[in-house]
Formats: C-alpha cells, structure tokens, sequence
C-alpha cells in the first residue's frame, strides 16, 4: 500500500492519528489491515513511512518511523491571487497551482468576479489542496489566504515582492525581471481587471505581463501565470 495520508497533527514519540476523511479512506476505501505500510505528511514539509497499529470507527493509529528527507528550494515565496471561477473548475484550479509548487491562494475580491470566496468555498479549496499534495507527493499545503481585494492586496504586499498582474494587451514576461524575489501573480476575473483595479496595480509598481493573444479562462490564466513564473 503506497497511498500518502495528510496528518492534521505532526507525530509524537513515534505514533500518530489519522482522523476524519483521511482516517475513513485509509480504514473504508483502502480497506487497511493492521500492519500495513503508508506514507503520512504533515503540510509542513515533514513526511514519514509508518505501520497501522489500530483500526476504529473514525480514526487510525500509527506508528511512525524516521523521517523521510525533505526536498530543499531556495527559489522565492510565490503567491497567486485570483478571482475564483465557479464551481468544480476551483478545484481543478488548485489542483494545478499546488503541483507547479505555488506557496499561497489568495482569492481576490473584484468588481467583475462571478464567486464568493465564502467559508465553504475556502473549505472546499483546502481540502482539494490535500488531495492534490495526496496525488503530487508534495509534502507542503499550499496555503489559502484571506480573500483580499485588489486595493488591499496591493497596499499589503511585501515591498520587496514583485507584482505581476496578468494583462492580454501587455508585453511579455523577462525571467530575469522577476528572479529571485518574491512574487504575486494577480489573475481577474474573465470580465476583466477594472480600470481603477489595474491602476491600483499601477501605482504599486506592478508589472503587466501578457499570456498570449487569446483570451483565457481564469483557471488558465492562472496556471499559465503560474507556470513562468516558477
């Protein structure tokens, strides 16, 4: 059994508890015995070989073995901050950001977007990143922030980062523009970026940068950005 479960709650002293959703795929989809071998990740970059010891009704109790070596990165924080598409495309949009290795959602807050960011929405998106990190063998949550607004983002950001803001009629992108800073890719909605959104970029120092001639779905967008920029 080579399945990779996320661990709410890093070990402790060589056991740990599979609880709720992972606990019930790892007892009733995968049907586990006890004595079975899988991996468990903490979301942190911490990941372990360990055995069943114990089957319940909704939990799994380890025990963990060392830890396994973590991949080293010295490339620079990247977020993405986007106006969410509705339904199941969301999840196939963090799907895709959590393996090109983006460190933070931020779902934006526009004048055109067509979903909320509610509490559900946010819910929903994180447990797809585990899923994802599940598939991908990524050790590390991408992380879903608070939605922002563009003003706000823009007037929060870390001076040192790099403002890249997705425009179809801009120029294209200069890796070495960007290298070696932390960077926010921005990504609006399919109606578009408002005049007022764009120069709030504008005054920030942002960089509009195109993605091609066409016009993209956000969720493209998004993964394209996403994709030159790491």
């Amino acid at each position: 059994m080579s399945e990779r479960f996320y661990l709410a709650t890093p070990p402790r002293d060589g056991h740990a508890v599979l609880a709720g959703d992972e606990a019930r795929h790892l007892a009733r989809v995968m049907r586990c015995t006890v004595g079975d071998e899988v991996v468990v990740f903490d979301g942190c970059g911490g990941s372990w070989r360990a055995r069943v010891a114990a089957i319940g009704r909704d939990e799994v109790r380890l025990t963990v073995g060392a830890a396994r070596p973590q991949a080293s990165s010295d490339r620079p924080p990247l977020t993405l901050a986007v106006a969410l598409p509705k339904g199941d495309r969301q999840k196939w949009l963090v799907e895709k950001l959590t393996e090109l290795g983006v460190d933070r959602l931020i779902p934006l807050v526009t004048t055109r977007g067509v979903a909320a960011a509610t509490s559900a929405a946010v819910e929903r998106l994180e447990r797809g990143v585990i899923e994802a990190c599940k598939q991908c063998g990524r050790d590390t949550l991408l992380r879903v922030a608070e939605p922002a607004s563009v003003a706000a983002l823009v007037g929060e950001a870390d001076p040192a980062a790099v403002l890249v803001v997705a425009d179809r009629d801009a120029a294209g992108l200069e890796a070495r523009a960007v290298a070696g800073r932390p960077i926010i890719g921005l990504v609006g909605p399919e109606g578009g970026f408002t005049a007022e959104e764009l120069a709030a970029v504008d005054a920030a120092g942002g960089r509009r940068v195109s993605l091609g001639p066409h016009i993209l779905r956000v969720e493209t967008a998004a993964v394209a950005l996403a994709a030159r920029l790491a």
